[in-house]
């Protein structure tokens, strides 16, 4: 199993941080204005909603668009020590 070192990690998000902004970098005055306004309409809250389901939906449209993940997915949760009425409720079974 290869576990990324602190070093690693620091370049992913670097790499992520510059990717972005150079994107910020390449958006018109007027665009960036839209971008802040639509992003100051959202709450605090709703901020911290989007942050937080963030990771849940790229692993949602992984399973939706690559085969083996859903695979995976499914194999996974047939593995799970859920009561065999409550899996076939859901259709695992």
């Amino acid at each position: 199993m290869d576990s990324q070192t602190a070093a690693d990690k620091t370049s992913i998000f670097n790499k992520v941080k510059t990717s972005y902004q150079d994107f910020w970098a390449s958006l018109s005055e007027n665009q960036q204005f839209i971008l802040i306004k639509i992003w100051s309409i959202l709450t605090y809250k709703w901020q911290w909603q989007i942050i937080l389901n963030a990771p849940f939906l790229i692993v949602w449209v992984l399973d939706q668009t690559i085969p083996t993940v859903h695979t995976f997915n499914m194999q996974l949760i047939s593995s799970l020590p859920i009561p065999r009425i409550i899996k076939t409720y859901l259709g695992f079974s």
